[in-house]
């Protein structure tokens, strides 16, 4: 009987009904699960190397909705809980030793929506840089009366040593490029480097608004990055360099010329225009 009810979805085209959320698929944890076992090579606790884990597992999670439905015309609900346990089940962490970072994403309940409908990101038709996969990535926990605005750490792995502050909506733009992820547009995320020089410049500045960052892989497993970010009318971009196992260093190392052509690339303007984004947030 199963074999024939499966039968008649395949034939009359129609998918399986799953749970909403904002009008939005809820993800499951087995799912999450299969598309963070895919990610290998690099130190995923290291919180250095958080934006490049949760990028490559929100993507294969796009690329296999899209493979479900060709048309990809329903977003993706992620929520806090079945990530959170999903990432335990992969790093065989417990909650307490888990990298703060990812422990208070889950006690603040930040849940995401991931809307991959190309005319929801992308306003008309690229030229030049087009990208193989693109999303606009809604991050938020619910609003509460005298709740909190925001939560933030300290990257002690990162040099200088860098504070992290999330807002209670965080936006992006996230852009997949056959070389190089692209996080645009980027509101609700704010930094500044606690060590160091900078650090005691930006005691006096503030802490900066990040608005774009780019990550591009080299073959060896080194991860460049590419980030912008603003406060008032200073605006700073800088390149930072992280090792499989989360360290970093400002600028790309000496000795590397292979790296040119990445940092180049990273460098690289996009010309993209994007639609008004609707968060759906509660």
């Amino acid at each position: 009987m199963r074999a024939i009810v499966v039968a008649a979805v395949i034939l009359s085209g129609a998918l399986p009904a799953y749970p909403e959320r904002f009008g939005a698929r809820v993800v499951e944890r087995e799912e999450i699960l299969q598309a963070m076992q895919q990610s290998r090579g690099y130190e995923v606790t290291a919180t250095t190397n958080g934006p490049r884990f949760q990028s490559e597992v929100i993507l294969r999670l796009v690329a296999a909705a899209e493979a479900r439905d060709p048309r990809g015309r329903q977003p993706l609900f992620i929520g806090h809980r079945e990530w959170f346990d999903a990432y335990l089940q992969r790093t065989g962490l417990t909650r307490a030793s888990a990298p703060q970072y990812a422990r208070l994403a889950d006690e603040y309940e930040q849940d995401s929506i991931v809307d991959f409908r190309r005319e929801k990101v992308i306003a008309g038709t690229p030229a030049v840089n087009a990208p193989l996969r693109a999303a606009n990535v809604c991050m938020w926990w619910a609003k509460r009366e005298n709740g909190p605005e925001s939560f933030s750490y300290e990257d002690l792995l990162a040099t200088p040593h860098l504070k992290v502050t999330n807002e209670r909506v965080i936006t992006y733009r996230l852009l997949e490029y056959g070389d190089m992820t692209v996080f645009n547009e980027i509101t609700g995320l704010r930094g500044r480097p606690t060590s160091g020089v900078l650090g005691m410049l930006f005691q006096v500045i503030g802490e900066g608004s990040v608005v774009e960052s780019r990550v591009a892989v080299a073959r060896d497993g080194l991860q460049i990055t590419r980030a912008r970010a603003r406060k008032l009318l200073i605006e700073v971009a800088t390149t930072v360099t992280v090792a499989p196992d989360g360290r970093t260093e400002k600028d790309v190392p000496a000795g590397r010329p292979d790296l040119a052509p990445i940092t180049a690339r990273l460098e690289q303007p996009l010309r993209l225009r994007h639609p008004a984004m609707a968060c759906g947030e509660s």
